[in-house]
């Protein structure tokens, strides 16, 4: 198999260059290499966990996104890289019944893109891999889910037998996963108790835990974000300890410094790290693991190999890394695209370095509230918004995601689509 360029990792920043560059330059040219078979945006798992999402409604086939935006498809794991070759190695994929779907394939390119994404950093704290759930992909936030309805099962039973029961939800990490998580779960509590869970009151029996090792949560945006996220947490009667490092992690506890909490069911969201993978490639890495990247984003000591996204450590205008968020993964992407047309036309490399721009961070509060930061085009100035204006904005970061990899017309057609199915449907998914 052969591709001029191959993308690796079908995330916010992979799946968008792909399209675009698929457009432009066809099936011939653009390949995109991804170890799952559907991309759903990853801010949105949290409601896929707490059930409010159905994963199988917001997925997209990557398979029917390579036909609609003239790039191929290869379904796989990437195993190794041969960067003197120009080559990669993508894995078998066997089935459910251990037989051979697909065999071990190799991919030859002219450019590669490395846009892997991350995976959950647990700083070495005892029991937190084998106890714990991150939100790192869609099975992910399938089996939060699963576990959830399961626990919540087992309480309705015990309430009805006149047994203490409930279920003890511990999150650790109090960035915009944790957070978002926390008021989500806690909005979807109250409509599980109304679907048949008539045994268990919500803010009762289900019990939220929000852990933070920082002074106070969503620690990279301004106080007032933070402050009003505290406040609207402990209205849904969501109790938040900030100030506390978890040090140990069992099956029905966490412990955090002299306090043990009891948890049936943990989430980490404490931090991200590359892909270890990625340190045996032969590529140059900084100590976080990432690949290390110039200012346009060619991984150095290759003019030809790129990265973007959170697995790519890129320093920005003021000496710090570019944040892992999406819309940094967004704005390298289109950086990206103009190196590679740019390349096709036969025109000079760009000039002009990769700057990261940061338009502001918007945080969920389920379906009718959210809060946030937006900047100004002057330095330091921004504007704080909450409510349903917030809101609002929050959705169309989605729908700007989707508009990237779908067009337009179709954007909207699933829009009202999943607007006229909610009507329809439960508002969590019960099964």
């Amino acid at each position: 198999m052969q591709s001029k360029i191959v993308i690796v990792g079908g995330g916010a920043g992979g799946l968008e260059l792909a399209c675009k560059l698929g457009r432009k330059l066809g099936r011939e040219s653009v390949m995109l290499v991804d170890s799952r078979l559907f991309h759903i945006w990853k801010p949105s798992l949290h409601e896929v966990a707490a059930g409010t999402l159905d994963v199988h409604q917001e997925g997209l086939s990557y398979q029917m996104l390579a036909h609609d935006n003239g790039f191929t498809f290869v379904y796989g794991p990437m195993l190794a890289l041969d960067a003197a070759q120009r080559q990669l190695t993508v894995g078998a994929i066997i089935g459910d019944g251990q037989e051979l779907v697909l065999p071990e394939r190799v991919i030859r390119f002219d450019s590669l893109v490395m846009a892997v994404g991350s995976t959950s950093n647990y700083f070495g704290v005892p029991g937190a891999a084998e106890h714990t759930i991150s939100l790192n992909a869609t099975e992910d936030a399938e089996r939060f889910r699963l576990t959830l309805l399961k626990l919540l099962t087992l309480a309705e039973l015990r309430k009805s037998t006149q047994l203490e029961a409930g279920v003890d939800v511990v999150i650790i990490g109090g960035g915009a996963t944790g957070v978002e998580l926390a008021a989500e779960l806690r909005e979807a509590s109250g409509v599980y108790a109304a679907y048949g869970f008539r045994q268990l009151q919500a803010e009762r029996d289900v019990r939220i835990t929000l852990l933070e090792g920082a002074p106070r949560i969503l620690a990279p945006l301004p106080e007032k974000v933070s402050a009003a996220a505290l406040e609207l947490l402990k209205q849904r009667a969501v109790t938040v300890v900030t100030d506390t490092r978890v040090t140990a992690i069992a099956a029905d506890q966490v412990t955090a410094g002299d306090t043990v909490y009891p948890a049936q069911l943990v989430v980490w969201a404490a931090g991200i790290k590359a892909p270890d993978f990625l340190r045996e490639l032969g590529l140059p890495t900084v100590k976080s693991g990432q690949l290390d990247v110039d200012a346009k984003l060619a991984v150095k000591g290759f003019d030809y190999i790129y990265a973007l996204g959170d697995c790519a450590a890129c320093a920005g205008a003021d000496g710090k890394l570019v944040p892992p968020r999406a819309q940094a993964a967004h704005q390298q992407a289109d950086y990206l695209l103009q190196t590679f047309m740019r390349q096709h036309q036969g025109k000079p490399a760009q000039v002009k370095p990769y700057e990261y721009r940061d338009y502001g961070s918007l945080v969920s509060f389920g379906r009718t509230t959210s809060v946030g930061s937006l900047m100004g085009s002057l330095k330091g100035l921004s504007w704080f918004v909450d409510g349903f204006v917030a809101r609002m904005m929050y959705v169309s970061l989605h729908l700007m995601h989707h508009q990237a990899v779908l067009g337009t017309v179709r954007t909207g057609v699933l829009a009202l689509a999943r607007f006229l199915i909610k009507r329809s449907t439960p508002l969590v998914k019960l099964h």
